[in-house]
């Protein structure tokens, strides 16, 4: 299949994998939507992506705005989110409570507004690719709230297959990219990434342009749905 010509709707693609994604696809000359609740993140990311990508301003959490989106774009073959503020991770004992449901709202709730909205414009013959993580899998502790965020993902996944078929519905699960998700100092930062990759059979973490090219085999994959694909350098087998 061929991006040419095809509208492709980015939640979450002024930065990190979105924007990757936001550039592998319009580079295979699709029309890119990117989509971020912060006005400079947009003006930035249109700025530097190429011409064909325009963009607009949501809070994802606001599904009357979700849906007016949707109303105002039309008709589109293809919709990725990939919208994530920083991973929440925290032992239990010391878990906000408050912050998990924040969590949940936009790494769950606001995916589940997302796709109700924008299910009605899809083509016949368009996909929904979400992002999990391999935290869902492979919990560590401190990993309750994201572990389980990832879970529940992985799960609407293949129940939207199902539903919304002859739709496709497909899921990214990265493990650890390159990415502004991970907000420790950045020494911790440095250090995390360098531990990581000893540890995985790559020796390499994920760069963003890694990750994206499976948004893109998704989009244009005519026989996948249903379907979690993990990317971790092979960090399962270690």
């Amino acid at each position: 299949m061929s991006l040419d010509g095809q509208h492709v709707v980015i939640l979450g693609g002024t930065s990190g994998i979105g924007y990757a994604v936001a550039a592998a696809t319009a580079a295979q000359g699709a029309k890119v939507t990117v989509v971020s609740s912060r006005q400079e993140n947009v003006k930035r990311a249109v700025a530097e992506l190429p011409a064909s990508v325009t963009g607009l301003v949501a809070n994802l959490g606001d599904t009357n705005r979700l849906r007016a989106m949707f109303d105002e774009l039309g008709a589109l073959d293809h919709l990725v989110y990939t919208a994530g503020e920083p991973l929440l991770l925290s032992p239990l004992a010391e878990l906000d409570l408050d912050a998990a449901r924040k969590f949940f709202e936009l790494r769950y709730f606001s995916v589940l507004a997302a796709v109700q909205a924008a299910a009605p414009r899809l083509r016949a013959d368009g996909s929904i690719t979400l992002t999990s993580g391999t935290a869902g899998p492979r919990p560590v502790p401190g990993s309750t709230v994201t572990s389980s965020v990832c879970g529940a993902i992985e799960t609407l996944t293949r129940a939207l297959a199902v539903e919304l078929a002859p739709i496709r519905v497909n899921a990214v699960m990265p493990g650890v990219v390159r990415s502004p998700l991970w907000n420790f100092p950045e020494e911790l930062r440095e250090q995390f990434y360098a531990d990581t990759a000893a540890a995985t059979p790559l020796r390499r973490i994920a760069e963003v342009d890694d990750i994206a090219q499976a948004f893109v085999f998704f989009l244009t994959q005519p026989h996948a749905t249903g379907t979690v694909l993990p990317l971790d350098g092979g960090a399962v087998l270690a």
